[in-house]
This record gives C-alpha cells, sequence and structure tokens, in this order.
C-alpha cells in the first residue's frame, strides 16, 4: 500500500535553538564582563608609562630641551620654541632647529600639552616637565612629573 507519508526529518540537526543562542550570546557576555576590564586598565598604565618615557631624562621631549639649551645656553622660555625661533634675538641667532618634529611631540598621551616651566620650581637649576595624566587636570595624584615626589 502506497499512502502518502510525511517527510521526516534527518537525523541531523540543521540549526540551534533559540535557548541554545541565548546561551551563547550570555557566556559571551560574560567573558567580555571580565576581558574589557582587563584590556582597559593595560591601556591606561601603557599611557601613564608613555608619559613618564617622553618626559624621563632620556625621553625624547627632554632631549629635545637639553638640545635646545646646548645649542643656545638657555632652557626654551616655552615648549613652542623646541618648533619655532624664539622671540628674544639673542637666543633666535643661536636656534638651529626644530628640535621636534611636529606639535603632537608636545602633547602627552590624553592629548593634552605638557607643561612645562623653563625656571625649575621642583627642580632647581633646571626645568619642570609634567603632564596633567588621565584626568586633565593640575595638581592631582595622577599627575606625571619629572621630579622627585613622595608617592
Amino acid at each position: 500500500m502506497n499512502t502518502p507519508t510525511h517527510k521526516r526529518q534527518a537525523s541531523g540537526r540543521r540549526g540551534f535553538t533559540l535557548l541554545e543562542i541565548l546561551l551563547v550570546v550570555g557566556l559571551l557576555a560574560l567573558l567580555a564582563a571580565f576581558v574589557v576590564p582587563a584590556l582597559t586598565a593595560q591601556s591606561d598604565r601603557a599611557k601613564v608609562n608613555l608619559a613618564k618615557a617622553a618626559i624621563g631624562p632620556n625621553g625624547p621631549l627632554s632631549q629635545s630641551i637639553n638640545l635646545f639649551r646646548v645649542n643656545t645656553g638657555v632652557y626654551p622660555e616655552e615648549l613652542k620654541y623646541l618648533l619655532e625661533k624664539p622671540s628674544d634675538d639673542e637666543t633666535a641667532k643661536k636656534w638651529t632647529g626644530p628640535y621636534i618634529e611636529n606639535e603632537s611631540g608636545l602633547k602627552d598621551p590624553w592629548d593634552h600639552e605638557f607643561q612645562y616651566n623653563a625656571h625649575g620650581q621642583h627642580n632647581e637649576g633646571k626645568y619642570d616637565l609634567w603632564s596633567w595624566g588621565p584626568d586633565g587636570k593640575d595638581g592631582t595624584d595622577d599627575d606625571i612629573v619629572n621630579w622627585k615626589t613622595d608617592r
């Protein structure tokens, strides 16, 4: 007897159930909750280390300031004079810059201008150089400085 039969589904499954999909998405979200903060913390530490390296004694910005001093006999009054001739005629005659490639060398990893004092209040006889750090505010605990602190 030939009676119409219903097509039977193949024994192998062809898709995922909604419950299985939700379970996988939930697990991925849980993993992301642990991984993303760890990566963000690594990024923040890397930026702090970049800022410390830039203003440290062998950092590119410090080296540029010291080279300016070797050529002119004085520290630059402002960091912009690492890129352009100083307004003081005597210093401008001795200037052999630019001492850095572009303005981005004057900014910290958070895109704030490095702070500078040619007449060091913390580094007597030298200059003070610092970054406001991640919060972008001067005088807070996250500032990165080129002088010794109690922290």
